[in-house]
C-alpha cells in the first residue's frame, strides 16, 4: 500500500471517529434544548433572590424548580424529575405560600425582603457556583450520556443504585431528618411553655375561675 492510500485511510477512519463522537460543534435538539431550559431556570433563580416581593418569590421559585424537573426529564431522570415536582414544587413551594398567608406577609413591595449585604451575598454565590461547575466537571469530563440507549434514570434503575451501593448514606439522611423533627417539635413545645402570653393565659383563667366561683357561692347565700 503507498503512502498517499495508507494517509488516505487514516483520514477516512478519523472522520468516521469524529462523526461518531459527540462534539459542542454539532449540538442536537435536545442539547439545544436543554441550554435554552437552563437560561431560563438560571433567570428565574435570579429574578427569586431579587425581587421584594414575597409572593413574586415564591412563583418563580416554582419556575425555577420546574426548571430543573425538565432538565432531569432531558437527562433521561424520569423518577428524579418527577421527585422534583412533587417535593419540591408541590410540596416545599406549597408550604411557603400557606406560611405567607398564615403570617400575613405583605403582598406588595416589602422594604424588609432587602439586605445590605448584597455584595457578600454574590461573592459566596458566585463562589459556590464556580466549584460546584468545576466539581462537575472534572468528574464527569469524559462522561456522555446515550440518550438513545437503554433508560438510566428509571424508578427501576435508580431504586436499584440506591439500594445497593448508597443504602448507607440513604439511612443516615432519614436518621438526620427525624433528628431534625424530632428537635423542632421539643423546641416549639418549650417555647410555648416558657412564653409570657402562655403564662398570662393561664393566670387570666385562674382568675376568671375564681370570679366564677365566687358569684356562684353568692348566689347561693
Amino acid at each position: 500500500m503507498s503512502t498517499a492510500a495508507t494517509a488516505g485511510a487514516l483520514a477516512a477512519g478519523t472522520l468516521h471517529r469524529a462523526a461518531e463522537s459527540p462534539g459542542f460543534l454539532s449540538p442536537t435538539g435536545v442539547e439545544i434544548t436543554f441550554l435554552l431550559v437552563g437560561l431560563v431556570t438560571l433567570g428565574a433563580a435570579v429574578v427569586t433572590v431579587t425581587t421584594r416581593q414575597l409572593v413574586h418569590a415564591a412563583l418563580w421559585l416554582v419556575v425555577a424548580l420546574g426548571g430543573l424537573a425538565v432538565e432531569y426529564l432531558l437527562l433521561t431522570a424520569e423518577f428524579i424529575a418527577w421527585v422534583q415536582v412533587l417535593i419540591y414544587v408541590g410540596s416545599v413551594v406549597v408550604l411557603l405560600l400557606f406560611g405567607l398567608m398564615l403570617t400575613r406577609a405583605p403582598i406588595g413591595r416589602s422594604p424588609d425582603a432587602d439586605s445590605a449585604n448584597r455584595w457578600v451575598a454574590l461573592t459566596v454565590a458566585v463562589a459556590a457556583a464556580g466549584a460546584l461547575v468545576w466539581v462537575v466537571v472534572d468528574a464527569f469530563r469524559t462522561t456522555w450520556i446515550d440518550l438513545d440507549g437503554a433508560p438510566s434514570g428509571t424508578t427501576e434503575v435508580t431504586g436499584a443504585s440506591l439500594f445497593q451501593h448508597w443504602v448507607l448514606p440513604f439511612e443516615a439522611l432519614s436518621v438526620l431528618l427525624l433528628a431534625a423533627l424530632v428537635g423542632a417539635i421539643v423546641l416549639s413545645r418549650k417555647a410555648k411553655a416558657g412564653s409570657p402570653g402562655a403564662k398570662d393565659t393561664a393566670a387570666s383563667g385562674t382568675a376568671t375561675g375564681a370570679t366564677r366561683t365566687r358569684r356562684d357561692q353568692e348566689g347561693a347565700r
